[in-house]
């Protein structure tokens, strides 16, 4: 009887979803959150559709501010609220956020955003009780006021202070007491705060699990009451010039809870002070010495007791083979190894440590110019599991070396070989890494079509490829490319120079396109780029610089459909004022940048700027600094706009290989 009425009543009853839970609806929505389209179709289809997805919404992020009022009644259950797209948050906004949020906000970014004081974040801190999380980065005009407005937020676990520079020990002290329960404070950049202001928080804050103090003026005097922190797992001292060893010598005892160490830029740290620091951190899981002292072999000795070391990272460091061959003794549970930039890579000391640790499974070797292929033929051998692997610029590695990549090392997931001689042998290798997600072959001279075609066909998981300056690919490439990896979400085929429409009519299929770089491509003109704006709603990016066949005919479709960009480069294109001005019923827009634009005019382009309400970035000539009326820049700075101006001439564009002997003449 039961089951008959309940189909009595589906029966009767128009909408379906009305029959199911809230619960059950809610879970539906988890699987279409990627893509805000379709979650505002959802909203759009009835009433109750409208009232379930705001419910559900628990993250925002806006992009106007004087929208928040009307978004936050949208929305009454919102726990994360990311304003970092918003430049201009003012007192009241943060009024109208703490009045309308209250106990549910648990987060807020404010990290890209100006304009608020200690009013707007007293507020803030006295509504919102439930607040954990707050980030205050590059709030650089805030002082201790604004910070002891922050230590009401009692139940603070994580607050960001990145280059807060006004703020001083006083107010740091105010959220040492104040915020008893923080986990993780960054205090990157805040060169007003000192030992007296960090060991307050050491002393007050005992639950602390992360501490970023790059940068600070700060010396040993602190660090014994850091190391005291029972929870302490990460600690950052990136450019701490005040610490050397002869203050870490001094320390009687390491930190037994440290997981993550970063020491960069700490000139005056050698072997001797690191050992120090890390004694008794039998945890420390990751360790980072870029651009710190030189890796010899006492420096690899000193890490012999950290057994449990994953991750190392030595960028910009100058190593030895000594060096390198110690580690691969001492730390032979690496996943991740970043040697970017480093002098004194060779052949011996890679292969001697790739050769011990067989586990790895991201590799960075950037710009490691003396390698050769026998690294290749040992990093492939021994490390199969390989998910990540850059080399950009290991211009000594020749082309036979990369069919080894392919053969051996099938789960890679991220692949750079930018500026290498990789050829099409090799392409068609590495398409067998079938689980490729991103592929960057930028100034790769020797691939074509060919070897494109074969990742085209067998890497179907790619999002991300750059063909940046890759001169021999055409459009017989891109088509392959845009047919066999539908989930494609950036391209960057800049400079190469036979790409034509039939490309961008080609990529206007792959519908999560988010960005598109095809600067110095002169065959291309405004078909193709309407194509791309009908065809990939989602894109953010547009880079069209030197593109002298797209102008306004373009701008009009993008206008129209492509209602998510944000950021757009038209210069030494064939835009003009009516395609500028239509740009502005975009409201997502925030960067443009506009230079050599013959068919823009002064008053087109203040026509075209006031109506983009939403701009926080624009980047001009100066030649129209002094043709636009200073009250513009005024009220659209304090829109907040700034404005960037360039006094670049005209510029011809180079042969690729031309550009490659340039760039080979100034990089050692």
């Amino acid at each position: 009887m039961k089951r008959q009425k309940t189909l009595e009543t589906s029966a009767n009853n128009d909408n379906l979803f009305d029959l199911l839970s809230e619960e059950i609806v809610f879970t539906i929505l988890d699987f279409i959150d990627t893509n805000p389209l379709d979650r505002k179709s959802f909203s759009l289809v009835c009433k109750s559709f409208y009232i379930t997805e705001s419910k559900h919404r628990k993250n925002l992020t806006p992009l106007r501010q004087e929208h928040l009022p009307r978004i936050l009644n949208r929305y009454p259950h919102v726990n994360h609220l990311d304003l970092s797209l918003c430049p201009r948050i003012n007192d009241n906004s943060l009024n109208v956020i703490s009045n309308t949020c209250k106990d549910s906000l648990n987060s807020i970014d404010l990290s890209k955003s100006r304009f608020f004081s200690y009013n707007g974040l007293m507020s803030l801190a006295l509504n919102c009780k439930n607040l954990v999380s707050i980030d205050l980065s590059n709030a650089t005009e805030l002082r201790d006021s604004a910070a002891a407005a922050v230590a009401e937020a009692k139940n603070l676990e994580r607050l960001w202070l990145g280059r807060c520079k006004l703020i001083t020990d006083m107010g740091i002290g105010c959220i040492a007491v104040g915020c008893k329960k923080l986990r993780l404070i960054s205090l990157k950049w805040c060169i007003s705060v000192s030992d007296l202001g960090v060991g307050l928080i050491a002393v007050k804050c005992k639950e602390i699990r992360s501490l970023d103090l790059s940068y600070l003026p700060i010396t040993n005097k602190c660090l014994p009451s850091i190391l005291k922190l029972q929870h302490l797992e990460d600690i950052v001292l990136e450019g701490c010039f005040g610490i050397d060893d002869d203050s870490l010598a001094a320390l009687k005892h390491g930190c037994q809870s440290m997981k993550a160490l970063d020491i960069s830029s700490c000139q005056h740290i050698s072997h001797v002070g690191l050992s120090s620091l890390i004694s008794g951190a039998g945890s420390l899981q990751q360790l980072t010495l870029a651009y710190a002292c030189p890796v010899t072999l006492a420096l690899a000795n000193s890490l012999n007791r950290l057994s449990m070391l994953q991750s190392v990272k030595l960028d910009g460091c100058a190593v030895t083979s000594a060096g390198l061959t110690a580690i691969g003794n001492w730390c032979i549970s690496l996943s991740e190894l970043s040697l970017s930039k480093c002098l004194g890579v060779t052949d011996e000391g890679l292969s001697s440590l790739v050769t011990k640790n067989k586990d790895l499974k991201k590799l960075d070797i950037t710009c490691c110019r003396k390698i050769t292929g026998v690294s290749i033929a040992y990093i492939t051998n021994s490390c199969t599991n390989l998910t990540s692997l850059r080399m950009e610029s290991c211009t000594l590695v020749p082309s036979e070396a990369f069919v080894l990549i392919g053969q051996r090392c099938q789960f890679l997931e991220e692949l750079d070989l930018t500026d290498n001689e990789i050829d099409d042998e090799g392409l068609k290798s590495i398409s067998r890494c079938s689980n490729l997600s991103s592929l960057k072959l930028g100034i790769c001279l020797n691939i074509s079509d060919e070897g494109l075609s074969h990742v085209g066909m067998k890497c179907t998981k790619l999002t991300e490829l750059d063909l940046y300056r890759s001169a021999g690919i055409s459009d017989m490439g891109i088509i392959a490319i845009s047919r066999g990896c539908p989930g494609l979400e950036m391209i960057n085929m800049s400079y190469c120079v036979d790409i034509t429409d039939r490309s961008l009519l080609s990529l206007s299929k792959c519908s999560r396109l988010n960005t598109f770089e095809s600067r110095g491509c002169p065959h291309i003109t405004s078909l193709g780029l309407a194509a791309i704006a009908v065809g990939c709603r989602q894109l953010i990016k547009l880079d069209i610089k030197k593109c002298h066949n797209i102008g306004d005919a373009a701008m009009l479709p993008l206008a129209h459909f492509s209602q998510n960009l944000r950021q757009i480069t038209v210069s030494y294109s064939s835009v003009t004022d009516l395609g500028l001005l239509a740009l502005a019923s975009i409201s997502c827009l925030q960067s443009m940048t506009v230079l050599h634009l013959k068919g823009l005019t002064p008053s087109g382009l203040a026509a075209a700027v006031l109506a983009c309400g939403g701009l926080t970035k624009v980047k001009l000539h100066l030649y129209f600094k002094s043709l636009l009326p200073q009250p513009l820049f005024e009220h659209l700075e304090a829109r907040g706009c700034v404005f960037e101006w360039r006094d670049k001439e005209f510029q011809a564009e180079l042969d690729p290989k031309c550009y490659k002997l340039q760039w080979e003449d100034i990089v050692p």
